[in-house]
């Protein structure tokens, strides 16, 4: 069985039958959050689908939450499946990253940018 390295002392944003929310540890831009299923299980793939829909609820209701707290002008949503994604942690997470205009000088690809040659097109 994996061990779940977000089963720490954090204070959780939200939390439902199917999984909860947390700040990142190691947040991108203030507000960063990691909506994780409490069932331990590392592949995006691998969900049910109550899963799908739980943590799809949870994504929607913590970006209400976000965009009252800290108004972002935008956000990128990601899910690392697999180590040749980058994939460090072996329990699902998905990473909700709120944007703010000039956060960065260009940020046109987005998420094209986890390989940073093929962000500009």
């Amino acid at each position: 069985m994996i061990e779940s390295p977000f089963l720490d002392n954090r204070e959780r944003v939200l939390e439902s039958s199917v999984g909860f929310v947390i700040y990142d540890k190691y947040p991108v831009n203030e507000g960063h959050c990691l909506i994780i299923p409490h069932r331990v299980y590392s592949n995006y793939f691998d969900s049910s689908n109550e899963e799908i829909e739980g943590l799809n609820r949870l994504l929607f209701d913590t970006k209400k939450i976000l965009d009252g707290k800290y108004s972002p002008t935008g956000y990128n949503i990601g899910i690392n499946c697999g180590s040749d994604s980058g994939q460090t942690v072996q329990h699902l997470h998905i990473h909700l990253i709120p944007r703010y205009k000039g956060d960065m000088d260009d940020p046109s690809g987005g998420v094209r940018g986890v390989i940073p040659e093929k962000q500009k097109y």
